[in-house]
């Protein structure tokens, strides 16, 4: 028995990750683990199993040991077999004598009838079962304990494996149409609402995994993209090979030749175009033709043709770049109630695409609070995010419906599901239309206290919605935006004429510009910060104190921009200590200063609050306010550090909620120090925006509350209807409260009895 100490388990496990992560696709990676497993532990066979979300069966992927004729062809309800017992009760399963199981079922199609030793484990993701990892052995004998924890460990490393391939499309467990029947995928809620359309698949440059497939019609155009690729790769080959004449032996430079030999019209150049003339476009018909010959490489028994598996993911890659550059020069058409669907949808790639086409959005990865969230809120596309599962690559131009209610997303859906949801549209149609009658009115309880509403915005399209419904300010700049969407830093002229529309949209009203905030989940692709743990890395202020060549650029064009108007304040974001705040409002004095004596602009000093998004700020929130002018709570961030819980990670967003406890009685803590030294107090953050929350801020005594655009209506319809009187009972209630889900309970039960329920969710809502 090879696993005979813990030191040689862990050497065979790493190598069996290793030569599974290094395979040219799925299916391979699946039959090196079932192979390498079986000569790892010396048993006689080694199995796959893996479940075909459509039927709920599990299907027979990768064997070694037995007929692999099998494969693809013998499958169980989950009500069946050994295997079957396994996914059910989501733990292995250990038996000496498995053909004396009452579950035991024979499938003549494997010729198994001979074995006894049976070991089963779960391959599970996110509390979720894919499959099932099966050991088999001749012997009437129970597997060890080691035998069994390596199967564990083993497993627990091949379920990322598996959840990724089902995200890339790359695992195609039932033959046959997509379209044969309704698919469901469950994620979380990005942002409210329904929609119906045709899913875009967008995904990142020069990534041949993710690129995918896509008929088309016009063969000869497709051909002609080809063509122009391969010529450019074989020039820049050829242009290669001759640079390196002087530098590179003869025997050395033969690679070169290999590869434009690789590229020729009878080998790679060929194939493709076959790819292409059965239907595919250009950039599927090269990743399928690349797939196919890495997995042959990937069985060579010759170590050196297996590392020519580099050189031909090195050429795709090659003609890749040169297509997706092609592609880039011609405008991509986006159908009308164009769905976007990727891996990782990021800020930038929402906002590059034309906003007007798209109806709703969907990532295979995300949560619910990251920024592409955020901005997808502000914009009022509905959107679903952490959908693991979902075969991203498989489903350009399938129909698609986005239920961001619930965090749900139906591929080819049927009639019934397509007129259930129309009537959900029609329904939240009829609520807008009621809320416009809100557009003029003061946020005013029954019992006569006033709540200002302000608007986080970040685009220019923010402005006419937010003035359209009566925001009375904006609560929230967000500057990084017009950052994300060039290709370099904004000079600061061009920062004064973007922060100079702002202020001139609302003026007299007050605009708070938060100074730049990247890092984290907001990159710039030309200041690119790559940490571990950005979450708790170099962003927001430290960012623009470590260079303050930006930060005074900025807050220049901002002081220039506010001229004459005077309703300019600068909001300081992710401040975690007094002397970051000295520092920046040290700058910020500079700058008028600066200004003042250049004398072109008559520049005044603006009103300077910071932000309260980590637990340190809470604690100094009396020494921050001797130094600020006014605080704003950042409920996102606050919700993710006070509970540890990354917003953009999937795997735990369900414990990220506005709702708990610790962060209701922080965020009113908050508000009683500021008030206490009689400084106001807004919070910008999602909390915000939800009524629910809302009325639970409304009655901590928030003197501003700022939100999307979308949601302003929602929130000052819930404020008119909710007398503070109540409100305040209810902030009472709930602080009581040990549970998140029981707080939820206790608002949407006074929200139901206010007849404001519908404000969270439409009554006919697929839940």
């Amino acid at each position: 028995m090879p696993l005979n100490t813990d030191s040689s388990m862990l050497e065979i496990l790493r190598r069996i990750v290793q030569e599974v992560d290094s395979a040219p696709n799925f299916q391979a990676a699946l039959d090196i683990l079932v192979s390498s497993v079986r000569e790892a532990i010396g048993t006689e066979v080694c199995s796959v199993y893996l479940l075909d979300d459509r039927n709920n069966r599990l299907v027979l992927m990768a064997n070694e040991g037995f007929n692999r004729e099998a494969i693809g062809v013998v499958s169980m309800a989950m009500d069946e077999g050994l295997v079957g017992l396994c996914a059910t009760r989501e733990e292995p399963i250990n038996l000496q004598d498995a053909a004396s199981h009452p579950r035991y079922r024979y499938f003549p199609e494997t010729g198994e009838e001979h074995y006894n030793a049976f070991l089963g484990v779960p391959i599970m993701n996110r509390r979720k079962v894919l499959g099932v990892l099966v050991m088999q052995q001749c012997d009437n004998r129970r597997f060890d304990e080691g035998e069994v924890a390596f199967m564990v460990t083993l497993s627990a490393q091949l379920s990322g494996v598996v959840a990724h391939a089902k995200v890339l499309g790359q695992l195609e467990i039932s033959k046959g149409s997509r379209g044969s029947a309704t698919q469901i995928f469950q994620g979380l809620t990005g942002a409210p609402g329904v929609t119906i359309g045709r899913a875009v698949v967008l995904y990142p440059p020069s990534d041949l995994d993710q690129v995918p497939d896509r008929a088309v019609d016009d063969v000869d155009s497709e051909l002609l993209l080809l063509a122009k690729a391969l010529n450019t790769v074989r020039e820049h080959v050829r242009a290669l090979d001759e640079r390196m004449r002087g530098s590179l032996l003869p025997d050395e430079r033969a690679l070169f030749d290999v590869y434009l030999r690789m590229l020729d019209d009878n080998a790679l150049g060929g194939e493709i175009a076959e790819r292409i003339q059965d239907g595919n476009w250009a950039q599927g018909a090269l990743r399928s033709v690349i797939d196919e010959h890495l997995q042959n490489f990937a069985k060579m028994d010759d170590p050196y043709l297996r590392e020519r598996m580099s050189d031909v993911r090195d050429l795709g890659l090659r003609l890749l770049a040169q297509l997706q550059e092609q592609e880039s020069e011609e405008i991509r058409e986006f159908p009308d109630n164009s769905i976007l669907i990727g891996e990782d949808i990021s800020t930038a790639m929402l906002l590059e695409a034309p906003l007007d086409k798209v109806c709703g959005v969907v990532s295979a990865t995300g949560a619910a609070n990251s920024h592409m969230a955020i901005v997808a809120r502000a914009l009022g596309i509905p959107t679903v995010v952490g959908v693991s599962d979902i075969p991203v690559t498989s489903l350009d131009d399938a129909e698609m419906i986005v239920d961001g209610y619930i965090g749900r997303v139906y591929v080819q859906p049927s009639r019934m599901l397509r007129k259930r949801y129309k009537d959900i549209i029609k329904e939240e149609q009829q609520l807008t239309a009621e809320l416009d009658a809100y557009k003029d009115r003061d946020a005013v309880t029954p019992d006569g206290f006033a709540v200002s509403l302000c608007v986080n915005t970040g685009l220019m399209a923010d402005v006419a919605r937010a003035k359209d419904r009566g925001a009375e300010g904006v609560g929230l700049y967000r500057s990084e935006i017009p950052f994300m969407l060039r290709e370099r830093f904004p000079s600061e002229e061009e920062q004064r004429q973007i922060y100079r529309q702002q202020l001139e949209a609302f003026a007299p009203k007050s605009v708070t510009m938060r100074t730049l905030d990247i890092g984290g989940d907001k990159d710039l692709p030309y200041f690119p910060i790559r940490e571990d743990n950005p979450a708790l890395g170099w962003r927001g202020i430290r960012v623009t104190l470590d260079h303050p060549e930006i930060f005074m650029v900025q807050v220049r064009a901002m002081l220039k921009a506010a001229t004459d108007l005077n309703n300019l304040h600068i909001l300081l974001p992710m401040v975690t200590s007094v002397s970051e705040v000295e520092d920046a409002v040290a700058l910020i004095h500079r700058a008028v200063e600066e200004l003042q004596e250049e004398g072109e602009y008559a520049v005044t000093l603006p009103r300077i609050g910071v932000m309260v998004e980590v637990p340190a700020t809470i604690i100094q929130i009396a020494d921050l306010c001797r130094l600020v002018d006014f605080v704003s709570i950042g409920s996102n961030d606050l919700t993710q550090y006070l509970l540890a819980v990354d917003r953009n990670n999937s795997r735990v967003a369900n414990l990220y909620s506005a709702y708990h406890p610790a962060v209701l009685r922080a965020v009113r803590y908050v508000v009683n120090e500021a008030h206490r030294v009689n400084k106001p107090v807004s919070i910008c953050g999602e909390m915000a925006g939800d009524p629910g929350t809302a009325i639970l801020l409304m009655a901590m005594g928030f003197d501003t509350l700022s939100m999307s655009a979308s949601n302003l209506l929602k929130v000052r319809k819930a404020i008119c209807l909710t007398p503070m009187a109540q409100a305040k009972a209810l902030l009472e209630r709930v602080l009581a409260f040990d549970k998140p889900e029981d707080i939820r309970a206790e608002v949407e039960e006074e929200l139901t009895a206010l007849g404001l329920i519908d404000l969270l969710r439409p009554s006919t809502s697929a839940t």
